[in-house]
Formats: structure tokens, sequence, C-alpha cells
């Protein structure tokens, strides 16, 4: 089933949980949440109800339990590595980081970007507050992505908020203590479990790498408990290789729909309900009882996750199936790290390109169509023209990504992945304008430095715009099109 033909049945779900649990001006006008009864427990409901609420359920949790099961996948990393000896790892409240580019062999999150020095640490929020340390990068972009079990931003950290070398404090929503001294700033997670993913410019250039390292060996996170209000490093050189978890060619299967219904009663027990949202987690802890006590209702949950996944969910991979359209058959997302009860479009990103930064610090715009609406393929030749004076407008940096069908990097001769900013070898045309050349087979030689490898399948561009001005965010800056050649 495409997404079109799914999509109304979706809509038809919500009256089930009420409308007033989506719309905050409604909900003002309705009783307290106290004084509103909720499903009666052991009351007999049917079979239609159940999948209907588990459909509903699956594309409104998979986020949630997607992050879920990403802890527990590393609750038991001893210290901080390299899964792989590819992917930054560490326990809990911890983090590990890179020391240059992710490695094409990476599964772990799809989407990876070849512009910055990755960190990586999962948040349980529940234990103590964490600390996190931030090096002076001495005009160099750094931002510190710090995001809530929803994939929601909750903590403004980077060169696009000014903000100052020293230690940040991140904690969890029911701590109730005062920052410490020392600390700059402390910011509350609305939920215990989240993550924080450092990010830090670098070009391609050797002595530019050389340069980062001492500044990444002070970025670390560790428990409050460990604060001392001086700057610890680590030598992110002599971290250990640890046993990969991630198997194919496409992402981790961080979400199974067989195991989706056993896990969400402890995933809702995890955080509490945004301000309206009370009528579902009322109405799916409902049915999740009721399917504890009728095998028949567990097996039709344990369904409606299997056909939701792929008749909802699964369509959400592609980018052109979900966002804001705009011309030349681009797409993008305003709500980025910010989507509260937009549950489509959460569920969305989450599907297709998980732990996007907030509009502040990142603007996205997805392809994976030509100019002419056809999918891009590797059996055709493309060219991407920025008029002169239009590469996209930015205080940070720019790239332009290519993507295999699974959304992670194609291995090429080149070994270029992206280009953009960080590339010094991009060559203009003579009235000053940028082209790039993406295709399987290499261009002529005069072109080659302009070129974009593609594989021999179809594939997806992604233009990233790392602290983005106005023209990006007010939309009158859009991305060229992708022009097939004849």
């Amino acid at each position: 089933m495409n997404l079109a033909s799914s999509g109304p049945r979706c809509v038809l779900m919500l009256p089930l949980l009420g409308a007033c649990a989506l719309c905050a001006s409604v909900q003002a006008t309705t009783p307290t949440d106290a004084s509103v009864p909720g499903p009666v427990p052991g009351a007999r409901i049917g079979a239609e109800y159940v999948r209907q609420i588990g459909r509903l359920a699956y594309i409104w949790a998979w986020p949630m339990v997607n992050l879920h099961n990403r802890r527990s996948a590393l609750k038991d990393v001893a210290e901080a590595g390299l899964m792989g000896g590819i992917v930054p790892v560490a326990p809990n409240n911890q983090l590990s980081m890179l020391r240059d580019y992710v490695e094409p062999q990476e599964r772990l999150v799809a989407c990876p970007n070849q512009d910055v020095v990755y960190g990586f640490g999962i948040l349980s929020l529940e234990a103590e507050p964490v600390v996190i340390q931030v090096p002076d990068f001495r005009g160099r972009f750094w931002v510190y992505q710090i995001g809530d079990q929803r994939t929601d931003g909750f903590a403004n950290l980077g060169a696009m908020y000014g903000s100052k070398p020293g230690f940040y404090l991140l904690v969890g929503p029911k701590w109730r203590g005062a920052r410490p001294k020392g600390v700059v700033k402390m910011f509350r997670s609305p939920t215990n479990l989240g993550y924080v993913i450092p990010r830090v410019f670098v070009t391609d250039d050797p002595v530019d790498k050389q340069a980062l390292q001492p500044l990444i060996n002070q970025i670390l996170a560790y428990p409050l408990s460990q604060y001392d209000g001086k700057m610890k490093t680590k030598d992110w050189s002599q971290i250990p290789k640890l046993p990969s978890a991630s198997q194919g060619e496409e992402e981790t299967r961080w979400v199974v729909p067989e195991k989706f219904f056993d896990q969400l009663a402890q995933v809702l027990d995890e955080l509490p309900p945004l301000h309206g949202e009370e009528a579902i987690y009322a109405s799916v802890r409902a049915v999740l009882d009721a399917a504890a006590k009728d095998p028949k209702h567990k097996e039709e949950l344990k369904q409606a996750a299997l056909d939701a996944d792929e008749e909802l969910v699964a369509p959400l991979f592609q980018f052109r199936n979900y966002g804001i359209p705009l011309p030349n058959n681009w797409t993008t997302v305003d709500n980025g790290a910010a989507f509260g009860v937009d549950y489509f479009t959460r569920t969305a990103v989450a599907k297709s390109n998980i732990f996007v930064n907030q509009n502040a610090e990142t603007k996205y715009f997805y392809q994976d169509l030509d100019s002419s609406g056809e999918r891009l393929t590797g059996y055709e030749r493309y060219t991407v023209t920025f008029a002169k004076g239009q590469l996209p407008p930015v205080k940070g940096f720019w790239s332009l990504t290519l993507y295999n069908e699974h959304h992670f990097f194609a291995p090429n001769e080149l070994k270029r992945y992206s280009v953009g900013t960080k590339s010094k070898e991009l060559r203009y045309n003579a009235d000053g304008s940028l082209t790039l050349y993406v295709q399987a087979d290499p261009p002529a030689e005069d072109k080659r430095s302009n070129w974009l490898p593609a594989p021999e399948s179809d594939f997806s561009l992604y233009l990233r715009a790392y602290w983005p001005q106005a023209p990006i965010v007010n939309g009158t800056w859009t991305p060229p099109a992708v022009v097939r050649l004849e």
C-alpha cells in the first residue's frame, strides 16, 4: 500500500482518541484532566478497535521505542569506544568521540555526514544529572545536539547561540537541585532518556584535521558526581574497538514490530505525556491491558504493528513522502527537533534520518527526484548548478551529500560522499556559477573536481545548511534543480 492510500486510515483513527488530545486550544475549554473519566478497566472492547488503536500507537510511539531500544542495546557498554571500530558509543551518561569523518560502513544511524567530527552519548537522567564540557573552539563551527526521548531538542548549545566554553549541566524532569558553582548554564530535559551528539566542522585538509585533535579531546560528558570544576581531557585515539551490533546494508533495526507492544508499556512509564496527550496514554494503556489478559487481543495488536510498519511507517523512509514541498521537487521540514504533537513528521524523520538538529542549527533539504519528477538513479547523469551568488547562505557551512537507497554512503573510488564548504578543489564556471556532476561514471577530466559519485542504483541527495541565514529560514532561498542530462 502506498502512503497516499494509507494516510486516510491513520487520520480516521484520531477520533478514537479524542480530537482534544491533539489541540491545546480546544483542550483549554474542557474540564480538568482529573475530572475526565477514562476507559473502564476490564470492559470488553472489539477486535477492530484494538487494531485501530494499535496502528495509531505504532506510528505515534515509534520514535520513543526507537530511543528506548538504542539505550537498551548500549546499556552494557563498559567504556567509551568505537563499535566495530567505526561508531562512537559509551556507557549511559557519557559520550565517545570520533577523530575524523565517519566511515561509510557505519549502519547505526542513517544519513550521517562527512563534514563534521561526531560524538555520541545516551542520557539516563533518572540516575543523576550529566555535565557536558565545551572547549574553546576558536572560531570553528560547532554544535552539540541534545535531544529527549521524543527526538525534540531541549538545549541550545553551539556557535549559533554564542555559547561560551565551559561546563553545562543536563538534568531530568524531576531533579531539584541548584546549579553547581562553575557551571555556565543548566538545561532541563522533559524526559529522562535522551542523547547528546557533538558535531565539530572540519575540512578535508589533513592539517585542519590535526589542528582539531586537542579540541575534541576536551569534549566529554560525565555524571555530576564526577564534576570537580576542572576541565578534563581524554585521548580519543586510545579508545578500544568494541563488537558491532550492525548487520547488512540497512540501518540497524531499532524497532521490531513483533516486539513493539511488549515494549510499549515500559516506554509509556518512562516519559510523562505532553499536555493534551492524556487521552492517548489512557486509550493505549487500556488496549495494552486488554491484550495482556486476552491472547486474541495480543495477537491483534501484533498484527496491527506488522501492518502499520508496512503501510504507515515504511513509506516514510522515502523523503518524497513527507515534509513541505519546495520548487524542483525538493522537500524540507520546518520543525526539526521541535515536533511536539506533529506525530507524522516526527516518525517520518525518525524513520528516514533520525537525530536532526533544530532549525536554528541546521536546515535540511531532501531530494529523491530529478527536475522532471523521475526517481534519481545511477543509470542516469545529472547536474546541480548554483547560480553566481546563490550558494546556500549560511554562517556555518553547507554540503550536498549523496546516499544510496539505504540512506548510507555509496563506496566509490574517490571516497567522496559529499561536496560543499569543506571542498577546496571545486571549480567554478566562467560566469561565477558552480555546477556539480552527479553520476556513476566519471565525467570529463576537467569536471572531476566537481563530481559527486553515484551508485548504480537509486539514490537520494541531501543538502545541509548549518547555521542558516535568513533567506533559508524564511524560505526565499531553495536548492537548485537536479537536471537529468539527455
